[in-house]
């Protein structure tokens, strides 16, 4: 049977893979070596699900949004990710990397981050395992999410702006690895989403996993059946996403729906719309979609979002995309504050911009009254409340 998650040599189909600099070669290999050992361990399983439940508050809610339901004429389901501690889904990738940090010896913390979450969510479980926590962020999205950038500082954690480039998610991650490329011996580098080399993207897809396994659950209990007709969220780099779909992704009964940040139209060249866009290439260590010029240089993307501002794309959702098994739709910021204050308004939940982007594709879909969809709301919108208000004057 054919199967979209990751094969043996690290890749997904032709995506994926580890291209990184020599000096960087053994601690990607000592991790691959160790991390199924460790993340398939009876001890891990124990002492990650006792934090996923005491610290984070899982399961998380499936919560069946009634008011939208009948606007889009289908069984419409919210998964709450934006209720976790921390206020989104990159808490269960940084609990379960590091257990295996601590596992692996490792004393030094690094991170990138472009809207701030997975930032938090890194600076959250270094002060709760007592480890020093350096965090990579654009100075752009130092600006921009001003909040979190002090809640990181609050957490005991040093926030490096990075200068260079456009200033956001790209080059705060090209300075994190630059960083562990000084410092290999004593320093894991925490991931935030499905990108970089093999074998992160299958890590934190395994660690978001819980989403989806918490969904069957949940549908089995709310509808009688343990599957959706349709899965939808937001991609930048993909994780949320790929925690959403995992348990499923074999499935071919279900519909896969992922909503990219077209920015201010994908012709404008103001966009993130990696997947409609861009050019096989290499980034960050990985083989995937990139959005890049004729010369194979990496174009600066745009989105309102500083979550989804990332010009390329997990290899798991490259290859969907690719293998047609997943519908990509590009939502623009309009239409994505649009979604937000529909949901607001509806439901009374503000979500994060990155999940606004879920919420934008309802309106590209058409459903039957039956239908069961799940959308995934990965965060919620207290940090981007100043992006709200500045959009709508």
């Amino acid at each position: 049977m054919k199967s979209f998650l990751v094969d043996q040599n690290g890749y997904y189909g032709e995506f994926g893979g580890a291209y990184v600099p020599e000096i960087l070669h053994k601690c990607v290999e000592d991790l691959k070596n160790t991390y199924l050992d460790v993340l398939e361990s009876a001890e891990f399983k124990k002492e990650f699900d006792q934090l996923l439940r005491d610290y984070v508050g899982r399961p998380s809610p499936l919560y069946p949004a009634r008011r939208l339901s009948d606007k889009y004429g289908c069984k419409l389901y919210l998964k709450r990710e934006d209720l976790n501690h921390t206020g989104a889904h990159k808490i269960n990738n940084t609990i379960g990397q590091i257990l295996l940090a601590r596992h692996m010896g490792k004393k030094r913390i690094i991170a990138e981050t472009g809207a701030g979450q997975h930032g938090v969510a890194t600076a959250t479980v270094c002060a709760l395992m007592n480890m020093e926590c350096i965090v990579y962020m654009g100075k752009t999205d130092v600006e921009r999410q001003h909040i979190n950038v002090e809640k990181m500082k609050m957490l005991g954690a040093t926030v490096i702006p990075v200068t260079s480039g456009n200033m956001t998610l790209k080059d705060a991650t090209n300075e994190a690895i630059r960083d562990w490329c000084c410092h290999p011996s004593d320093t894991y580098y925490i991931i935030g989403s499905t990108v970089g080399p093999h074998p992160y993207p299958d890590m934190v897809a395994r660690l978001q996993s819980v989403i989806s396994e918490e969904i069957k659950k949940q549908l089995q209990e709310k509808e009688g059946r343990d599957y959706p007709d349709y899965l939808i969220a937001c991609v930048g780099g993909g994780s949320n996403a790929a925690g959403t779909i995992y348990h499923f992704i074999n499935d071919e009964r279900i519909n896969i729906v992922l909503a990219e940040a077209g920015g201010k139209g994908i012709e404008t060249g103001m966009t993130a719309a990696t997947i409609q866009l861009g050019k096989m290439g290499i980034i960050h260590g990985s083989r995937t979609y990139v959005i890049q010029d004729e010369d194979g240089q990496i174009e600066e993307p745009y989105s309102i979002s500083a979550g989804l501002d990332y010009p390329g794309i997990g290899p798991i959702h490259a290859n969907l995309a690719a293998q047609k098994r997943a519908t990509v739709l590009a939502v623009n910021d309009d239409e994505a504050i649009e979604a937000a204050y529909e949901l607001t308004k509806l439901e009374g939940i503000i979500p994060a911009l990155e999940s606004a982007h879920a919420l934008g594709a309802l309106k590209k879909l058409k459903f039957k009254p039956e239908d069961v969809v799940v959308l995934t709301v990965s965060g919620r919108g207290d940090k981007d409340v100043e992006t709200y208000l500045a959009f709508n004057d």
